[in-house]
């Protein structure tokens, strides 16, 4: 296998163009390589500078989990903290996590903030939302947020080989319009978020949620978005 490292979007769209296949630190798909067999052209973006960003509002999908630090919002780091073992952090990446895992743990956080994705297809990079990423499997090169008031990630524990625990994410975010409590929820392998205002009572904003795609999961997931809801909206009263 011929393993390719970009300096440019422009190097980066040649080696697309001629068939590499996009890896970050390679956990996911290592043991089925093995199995199937090595691509021929592999491509790697952790030399693009686009894609190894790591600031307060804007995260490179080349970043490996280990180095998320308070230089991103919280939900960031407790989701990047979560996942699998040390020596996993220390070598998948954004991208991997959020393409190319089923699980996406980072998923829920990118989406209470509201993140942008930016992507490299065949005519260039293009900004779009993270919806298309997930459905269509696009070259994530990074994401983008403005940052949040508050926020806050939430692993539930969960035994070894059973199914994936639940993961809940908040962020409260201000506008002109006021504002607004985003949570995202993973139950399973699915991710359903949601959007209320939290302008006036704490208890207001987390009953709005039940009238939400959120609010029609099962009770015990329906308390533990209650309770993450409560606790990062309660700091935030009267100010």
């Amino acid at each position: 296998m011929l393993l390719r490292l970009p300096t440019s979007v422009s190097e980066a769209q040649q080696c697309l163009a001629e068939g590499a296949v996009p890896i970050g630190g390679a956990t996911l798909v290592w043991a089925t390589w093995q199995r199937d067999g090595f691509p021929e052209l592999a491509m790697s973006l952790r030399n693009l500078p686009e894609a190894t960003v790591l600031e307060p509002e804007a995260l490179g999908a080349a970043v490996v989990l280990h180095r998320m630090d308070d230089r991103v919002p919280g939900v960031l780091r407790g989701a990047a903290g979560s996942v699998g073992t040390g020596a996993v952090r220390r070598t998948a990446t954004v991208g991997g996590n959020i393409v190319g895992s089923s699980l996406r743990c980072l998923l829920p956080a990118a989406l209470v903030l509201d993140a942008r994705a930016t992507v490299l297809g065949p005519d260039g990079t293009y900004e779009t939302d993270l919806a298309e990423v997930v459905a269509k499997r696009h070259l994530l090169l990074g994401l983008r947020w403005r940052t949040p008031l508050a926020s806050g990630y939430r692993k539930q524990p969960a035994e070894a080989g059973g199914p994936p625990p639940l993961v809940v994410a908040t962020a409260v975010h201000a506008d002109d319009d006021g504002r607004r409590l985003r949570v995202a929820v993973r139950d399973g392998y699915e991710v359903l978020d949601a959007t209320v205002a939290c302008d006036g009572d704490t208890g207001e904003a987390v009953g709005a949620l039940e009238g939400t795609d959120v609010g029609a999961l099962p009770s015990g997931a329906v308390d533990v978005v209650r309770e993450q809801a409560a606790d990062i909206l309660r700091p935030l009263a009267g100010r």
